[in-house]
């Protein structure tokens, strides 16, 4: 008689002394229904039990609990919005599971929670979300010795202090960036992200962040198509890692507070096509560099504190369809570097010391339907060509 192969093999049993160990961390709680917030919480330990023989007994049929197929012992728990409330004491049964890779107790109120000599004893722990918790007291520089943590998530715990820099150390941490980061954390300032092992699509509320001056440095595989920052608050310089967002085709950070010279990196981004940098505090020359986007069709600089001569590369720009470089501080020039500009239709050059007569070179824009040469030193009499736009 020949055995049928493909006969699935049995699981090894949970191991009595883990068994234990949960059961004990089960009698530490009260179930309470004011512990959980989350609408669909439920009771997950209600049913755990030592009682007879068969699954009810063992864990692997627990709810929450996920035991490894091959050995038996428990390496998840999952008790989010379970209702428990109560305390976690250093002799808490939850650390003799120390096969545990993730553990979630999150959304439950634990008015003592001593994790401090507990936790070292769970080194294979990759995942750990305490988050509200209720959880208060210092974050544990134990943590530190979790040499294979991935992901910790401590948030929404207003009592939790953490006056020790060492949790640094943790360079191993990657998680996607939350999208909620903008509702928690509106003191925020500076934001540094650079190095470390986040991923997923960049949350654009980020830049909402209230108080937040400085941006956060960017990363050469980023593949950000549009930036808009418009009415922030950011103050300084723009960093010079914003010239690694080559897939770049909208960039706006108008009325901000950025100041000094708009670096030359911004000419690494060579697919834009709108660049709006107007109600800053820019200033100093035109990098020589912004003469590589020749893609540009909408252009505006203006409401800044840009000197020297209005760059003479502006006549390469044959795709624009919008310049306005008005209210700066440039040297008296002329017209004459406008070029070949056919597709503009708007035009702003309002207060830039333009001197001499109307530059013969504006007759070929035929498709100009906005003209401002308003506050500046312009001399001769008014073109009749002028009078044939529409």
């Amino acid at each position: 008689m020949v055995s049928n192969s493909s006969s699935s093999v049995q699981q090894p049993l949970c191991h009595d002394s883990e068994n234990f160990a949960l059961l004990q961390f089960k009698q530490s709680f009260l179930i309470d229904e004011h512990a959980s917030n989350d609408p669909s919480a439920y009771p997950k330990v209600a049913m755990w039990n030592s009682h007879g023989e068969g699954e009810g007994s063992d864990c692997r049929s627990w709810d929450g609990v996920e035991c490894d197929r091959e050995t038996g012992h428990v390496i998840d728990l999952h008790l989010a919005s379970s209702f428990l409330y109560g305390s976690i004491n250093s002799s808490s049964g939850l650390f003799n599971l120390v096969h545990l890779q993730r553990l979630d107790l999150s959304d439950n109120y634990f008015h003592h929670f001593e994790i401090r000599n507990g936790i070292v004893q769970l080194p294979m722990l990759r995942s750990l979300n305490l988050s509200y918790s209720v959880f208060s007291s210092q974050i544990p520089s134990e943590l530190l010795a979790l040499s294979e943590l991935v992901f910790l998530d401590l948030s929404e715990n207003p009592m939790l202090q953490h006056q020790k820099p060492g949790l640094r150390n943790l360079v191993n941490i990657s998680s996607t960036i939350p999208h909620a980061l903008a509702a928690n954390l509106s003191s925020l300032k500076s934001l540094l992200l650079e190095e470390c092992g986040l991923h997923g699509e960049f949350p654009m509320n980020i830049f909402q962040l209230p108080s937040l001056h400085y941006l956060p440095e960017f990363q050469e595989t980023s593949r950000l198509r549009w930036l808009y920052l418009g009415g922030t608050s950011f103050s300084g310089e723009l960093p010079t890692s914003i010239g690694r967002l080559g897939s770049l085709i909208e960039l706006d950070i108008s009325s901000c507070n950025f100041t000094g010279l708009v670096p030359s990196s911004l000419g690494h981004l060579t697919q834009l096509s709108h660049l709006v940098l107007l109600n800053n505090s820019f200033s100093g020359q035109i990098s020589s560099f912004l003469g590589n986007l020749t893609q540009l069709s909408y252009l505006d600089l203006s409401n800044n504190y840009f000197s020297g001569q209005i760059p003479s590369f502006l006549a390469n720009f044959t795709q624009l369809t919008s310049l306005s470089l008005s209210f700066n501080n440039f040297n008296v020039g002329t017209l004459a570097w406008l070029g070949q500009q056919t597709k503009l239709t708007g035009l702003d050059l309002d207060t830039v010391n333009l001197s001499g007569e109307i530059s013969s070179s504006l007759v070929n824009m035929s498709q100009l339907t906005r003209l401002d040469l308003e506050e500046n030193q312009l001399t001769g009499q008014i073109p009749s060509w002028l009078m044939d736009f529409t």
